[in-house]
C-alpha cells in the first residue's frame, strides 16, 4: 500500500503552483489590453477633427485660372475667366438642342445657314458668259461647255457612249503588254504569280539601265527595229525585240510509221505569233538555267533571264544555234508539209 506522505508532499507542491502561473499570466496581458484601449479611444477621439491640409491636398485650378494666374505674373493678357463660352458654340453639332433655343436665336440660326443639298455659290452666270463670249459653232466648243442638250444621246444613256473599241490598257488586269503578261506567266513557278511579277520587273528594269547592244550582222534580228542605242529607252521593246528574233516559224512534228518500216516521218508545222513567242521564251530560260551563278541573291533567276535576253540582241546566245538547226530541219523537210494521214493507219 502506498504511503500516504508521498500523496500530501506531492499535493502542496503541486496546488500552490497553479494560482502562481494565472496571476503571472493576468499581470502580463493586463497592460497590453490597456494599452489597445487607451489607442482605439484616442482614434475614436481623433476621427471627428479637422486635420491640417498640406500643399499638396488642394485640387488643381482649371487650365483657364492658371493661365489667367501665369499671364498676371508675366504681365501678359491672359484669359478672360469672367466670360462664358458663347451658345452658338455650345449647340453646333447637336441638332436635339436648337429646338430648345429661343425663337429669336433659331431664326437667326437658319437664316445664316446655307440651303442644304446646294451649292453656296452658282456657276450659271458664268457658263452662260462663256457659252456668248464664245463661237456658236457647237464643233468649235470645249466638250466641256457643249450644252447636253446638242450631245447625241442614246436611248436610256444619260452622259455620252464611251468611243469602241476601247483601248487595250483599259482594264485593269489586261494594263500590261501582251508579251509581258506572257513571259510573266512563264517565269511563274509552283503558283507564285507575285513572284514572277517581281522577276518581270527586276528584268525591265535591267534592260533599261544596260548599255546599249552590240549587234552582230552575223545574227539579223527582225526588219525594222528601232537602232540599238533607242532599245535601252523602252524595255518592253527591247524584251519583244529579243523574243520576236528568236521565235521559230515552224516546229517539227513526228508521224511515226509514216517514212515506211516503222521510221517517223518528220513533218514542218507553222506557229502562230503566240506559239513562236512561248518557243523562244522557254529557249531563253532554258539557256539562263545554265549560266553560273552571281551570289546567292534572290534576284539571281531574273538577273540571269536579263542577261540572257541582252545576250540574244548582241548575237551571243546560244538559242540563235537551236534555231537554225530547227529552220534546216523544216528545210530538208519542206516535201513533207502536205502530208496527209491515210485512213485505217494510226
Amino acid at each position: 500500500m502506498a504511503n500516504p506522505r508521498i500523496f500530501r508532499s506531492f499535493t502542496a507542491i503541486a496546488l500552490p503552483i497553479r494560482p502562481q502561473t494565472a496571476r503571472c499570466a493576468s499581470q502580463r496581458l493586463a497592460p497590453v489590453s490597456i494599452q489597445c484601449r487607451r489607442s482605439t479611444r484616442a482614434s475614436s477621439s481623433n476621427s471627428g477633427e479637422k486635420r491640417p491640409k498640406g500643399p499638396d491636398t488642394d485640387s488643381l485650378p482649371h487650365v483657364s485660372e492658371e493661365a489667367a494666374a501665369t499671364a498676371k505674373i508675366t504681365g501678359d493678357k491672359g484669359p478672360d475667366i469672367q466670360q462664358g463660352t458663347p451658345v452658338q458654340e455650345v449647340i453646333k453639332g447637336k441638332k436635339e438642342l436648337h429646338d430648345k433655343l429661343p425663337k429669336v436665336m433659331q431664326d437667326e440660326k437658319s437664316s445664316t445657314e446655307p440651303p442644304s443639298g446646294t451649292r453656296s455659290f452658282s456657276t450659271v452666270a458664268r457658263r452662260q458668259e462663256d457659252l456668248q463670249t464664245l463661237p456658236s459653232t457647237p464643233s468649235s466648243l470645249p466638250p466641256t461647255l457643249i450644252p447636253s442638250s446638242s450631245l447625241p444621246l442614246s436611248t436610256g444613256v444619260k452622259f455620252g457612249t464611251p468611243t469602241l473599241p476601247l483601248p487595250p490598257q483599259t482594264h485593269l488586269k489586261h494594263r500590261d503588254d501582251p508579251i509581258v503578261q506572257q513571259v510573266t506567266t512563264l517565269l511563274m513557278r509552283h503558283g507564285k504569280l507575285s513572284v514572277a511579277q517581281h522577276n518581270m520587273s527586276f528584268i525591265l528594269s535591267h534592260l533599261r539601265t544596260a548599255p546599249p547592244p552590240k549587234l552582230n550582222p552575223a545574227r539579223p534580228l527582225v526588219a525594222g527595229h528601232p537602232p540599238p542605242h533607242q532599245l535601252p529607252l523602252d524595255p518592253v521593246m527591247y524584251l519583244t525585240l529579243a523574243i520576236d528574233s528568236i521565235g521559230p516559224l515552224v516546229r517539227i512534228r513526228s508521224q511515226k510509221g509514216a517514212a515506211g518500216g516503222g521510221q517517223a516521218l518528220q513533218i514542218p508545222v507553222p506557229l502562230r505569233q503566240r506559239q513562236r513567242r512561248r518557243q523562244a521564251v522557254m529557249w531563253i530560260l532554258a539557256a539562263a538555267e545554265k549560266r553560273a551563278g552571281k551570289g546567292g541573291t534572290k534576284n539571281m533567276f531574273a538577273q540571269k533571264v536579263a542577261d540572257e535576253v541582252v545576250a540574244v540582241v548582241e548575237g551571243r546566245s546560244s538559242v540563235w544555234e537551236r534555231r537554225n538547226q530547227l529552220h534546216r530541219i523544216a528545210v530538208s523537210n519542206r516535201s513533207n508539209v502536205g502530208y496527209k494521214k491515210q485512213p485505217g493507219r494510226r
